[in-house]
């Protein structure tokens, strides 16, 4: 088991279950430092390969529950450090509020499509058939007009993403986008 292939494959979404957890970015960001000190110096411990994601989120949880005892003994908590009375928007709900826009730059049969499979929530099969597409041709189709959208939201935002491919956070290009 080789640290630095743990830490990047699991990094990013440590980083972003902490974020879920504690409200201060600096100190999501030394708790991560720490959960990575004890990774590398608890990691012989662990005896099957399979379960380092648990053991690693484990670990990570133990820092937080720490972080806020630590925390209780030195003060009380203000309501503006509660991570949980925060109503903090998901990334994908605040890129939502754009996608009509950008639904809307793709030519005419594609935004239709898009509209009612991705905002109306209309099947595929569905679609298809209403169409009189073949089913395999109209996944296609949508799978390359996703991907047209993807490119209009690229020319708009950087995007960071996880191992995975999760959306973690985005950033606004400057002097880019007008859609949103």
């Amino acid at each position: 088991m080789n640290i630095e292939h743990i830490w990047g494959e699991y990094r990013a979404s440590l980083q972003a279950f902490l974020r879920k957890n504690v409200s201060n970015t600096a100190d999501v960001d030394d708790l991560l430092q720490e959960v990575l000190i004890k990774t590398y110096t608890h990691l012989k411990t662990v005896k099957d390969p399979t379960q380092i994601k648990s053991w690693l989120f484990q670990v990570a949880n133990n820092a937080i529950i720490d972080f806020y005892r630590k925390q209780g003994r030195q003060h009380a908590l203000q309501e503006d450090e509660l991570w949980y009375s925060k109503e903090e928007e998901s990334i994908p709900s605040q890129l939502a509020g754009c996608i009509s826009p950008f639904i809307q730059a793709l030519p005419q049969d594609e935004a239709e499509m898009l509209t009612a499979i991705e905002i109306n929530g209309e099947t595929q099969k569905n679609y298809a058939e209403k169409h009189g597409i073949k089913y395999s041709t109209l996944k296609s189709r949508v799978h390359k007009s996703r991907e047209r959208l993807l490119g209009l939201y690229q020319e708009c935002c950087d995007f960071s993403l996880d191992s995975k491919g999760n959306l973690m956070e985005y950033k606004q290009k400057p002097n880019s986008c007008n859609k949103c």
